[in-house]
């Protein structure tokens, strides 16, 4: 099937929540590589970072160092974050749940998620969020479950499709990257990489032409200042 479609303009922002700091090999990094690969064969302009690597605060405000911390590199990322059309969030598992630096990732892009844009949506209305999961014990689903709540809840929006992920059997064996685990010819996991891949690159080029949500019925703007839409309240009925 020919591509008729140009993807060319968005811009990917893949951050990689594995607890290894660079360079130490990240099996999570390396998964991540297959979707980032089809981005810019497609022509996407695309970035990945390294959570751990930054000294982040934790905290929900912009700036911690204005709230007593020392250091925080969080406003440095929140610009990539703000310039991205897509957000991949990848992570490993550990006790069935999402990494805890991810949960901190999550936690910071929360703290962000009352601001506003131009039409006075919450800010992160038109922008698409994905996330890319590996392990060797079971909790795919449920890690992405949490994940992709998480990002739609703060108002990115998330396409069908929107997770993969590799894991091994369950107890001590072969990783993603580890020759042996055979995971780099699994066809569920390139099938569903590829397919996640291409349904953020659909979803942010129908949003970004179409210069995002029509701001009818949800700017937070507008209801502050007292439009009501059609909502009645029920009070008064």
């Amino acid at each position: 099937m020919k591509n008729t479609n140009d993807f060319s303009a968005l811009k990917a922002l893949y951050i990689n929540c594995t607890l290894k700091k660079t360079p130490r090999m990240s099996h999570t990094r390396a998964l991540m590589d297959v979707s980032m690969d089809i981005m810019k064969s497609e022509g996407v302009t695309v970035e990945h970072l390294r959570f751990v690597d930054h000294d982040v605060a934790y905290g929900v405000y912009h700036d911690m160092t204005e709230h007593g911390e020392h250091k925080d590199e969080w406003p440095a990322i929140f610009k990539k974050i703000e310039e991205a059309d897509i957000l991949v969030i990848g992570s490993p598992i550990w006790l069935g749940e999402k990494s805890s630096v991810a949960t901190k990732l999550i936690e910071r892009l929360y703290g962000e998620s009352g601001n506003r844009n131009v039409k006075g949506q919450y800010y992160f209305y038109g922008k698409v969020g994905g996330c890319i999961i590996t392990g060797n014990e079971d909790g795919i689903k449920h890690v992405a479950m949490g994940t992709l709540y998480a990002l739609q809840h703060i108002g990115y929006s998330i396409p069908p499709q929107a997770d993969c992920g590799w894991i091994g059997e369950a107890g001590p064996g072969a990783s993603y990257n580890d020759e042996e685990s055979g995971a780099k010819n699994n066809d569920f996991t390139n099938r569903n990489t590829t397919f996640m891949t291409y349904n953020l690159l659909h979803l942010a080029k129908m949003l970004k032409d179409q210069g995002g949500y029509p701001a009818y019925g949800n700017s937070r703007g507008e209801w502050d200042d007292g439009t009501r839409w059609n909502f009645e309240n029920p009070e008064y009925r």
